[in-house]
């Protein structure tokens, strides 16, 4: 298969940026960079395989699952059927926690709650490099991507737990969540390979899309550290409801992503200063 008929087809599919995504899964096939893909010509094994992951493609599937990897936070995560793919829009996450915590060397407790990919809680740590932390998982099929990806990326600093969030014993000076946040009658309308691939239980947030955030709003003050920060990802027109939800904590503020759509609830514990560094159990 040519680029050219890559290109085709994955236009005919309705794939957006056909040409750009059909030199990329072409550079991924002969192991090159996408500006070689011009003058280097495939085998005929690597023009079959090549093949064969355009008409996968051009199916839907998601484009990180058939490469295996997405990058985050300029980190490169191993992704697959079962996980959630990071997206671009919850690196306002991390930008956010190095606002409200400037000091890097910062002997912090961190959770992630829902941790999927292990993408959120990989990169704080990355950026907190004497920080430890917990992600809480209780996906059978998301779990082992989350500890693959925290083996090869940070080592012993993260954990990761087959659990639900309810397991979940602070105290922890941030916690992190991208809590499903989808109304239940919108994820058939979402992108083909969105609604058809992805988890639907990352995804799904209720009726209102709202259920995961009252559910975190009954835990948060008990896991919280006295002068701890959450930093929850919400959706599109979600923003109004989060002050009366989450009234027992300090809303500082809800920040925009780089489309300018609110993105990321930062709440504090106001009790007292941040709490004293320890391990975490």
């Amino acid at each position: 298969m040519t680029l050219d008929e890559a290109t085709r087809q994955l236009a005919d599919a309705g794939i957006d940026n056909p040409r750009a995504e059909a030199r990329l899964l072409l550079a991924h096939v002969l192991g090159i960079s996408r500006d070689q893909t011009l003058t280097t010509q495939p085998t005929p094994d690597q023009s079959a395989r090549y093949a064969d992951l355009i008409t996968r493609r051009a199916g839907h599937e998601p484009f990180a699952y058939i490469t295996g990897r997405k990058e985050f936070w300029s980190l490169d995560f191993e992704v697959g059927p079962g996980v959630l793919v990071p997206r671009p829009d919850t690196e306002t996450l991390i930008e956010e926690a190095l606002r409200v915590v400037p000091d890097r060397t910062a002997r912090l407790r961190i959770a992630d709650l829902g941790t999927g990919s292990g993408a959120i809680l990989i990169a704080a740590l990355k950026e907190f490099p004497n920080a430890h932390g917990i992600g809480f998982e209780s996906s059978p099929e998301a779990h082992p991507w989350a500890s693959a990806n925290a083996a090869r990326l940070i080592g012993t600093r993260a954990q990761i737990r087959p659990d639900d969030w309810a397991a979940a014993q602070g105290p922890f000076d941030l916690i992190f969540s991208n809590p499903p946040y989808i109304p239940s009658g919108e994820i058939e309308s979402l992108m083909p390979e969105v609604a058809a691939s992805e988890p639907h239980a990352a995804l799904d947030g209720g009726a209102d899309g709202l259920a995961a955030y009252r559910n975190l709003a009954e835990l948060l003050p008990g896991l919280l550290a006295p002068g701890g920060h959450a930093l929850l990802e919400i959706g599109l027109g979600q923003a109004q409801s989060m002050a009366s939800l989450f009234s027992g904590l300090e809303m500082l503020r809800i920040a925009p992503d780089l489309s300018g759509i609110p993105r990321c609830v930062i709440l504090r514990n106001p009790k007292e200063i941040l709490g004293k560094p320890g391990p975490i159990g």
